[in-house]
């Protein structure tokens, strides 16, 4: 007679986590600025691809916002203040 015993074993893992303030720059539309200027904000102050911003500023005219750069607060900080800058409401949230 065989006598078999299963057993379950507790592990704890440790991991480690960064902790990243990870936020978005969300730009929202308005009834005043252009696309032409809101595309060429973008490309300036962010350095995204005419594509890329021209995409942006479509999901802002038809979503109301969109989240057009991640990083810090820090990171972001003089991102926003370039759109605020060129007349275009931005926030870090």
């Amino acid at each position: 007679m065989r006598n078999t015993h299963q057993f379950e074993e507790e592990v704890e893992v440790l991991v480690d986590e960064v902790t990243v303030d990870e936020r978005d720059l969300m730009v929202y539309n308005d009834d005043y600025n252009t696309f032409d200027h809101v595309i060429n904000t973008l490309v300036k102050v962010c350095k995204h691809s005419p594509q890329q911003a021209e995409q942006c500023t479509w999901l802002i005219h038809y979503k109301g916002k969109c989240s057009v750069k991640k990083g810090t607060y820090e990171e972001l900080k003089p991102f926003k203040d370039g759109i605020c800058d060129a007349g275009i409401d931005a926030k870090i949230v």
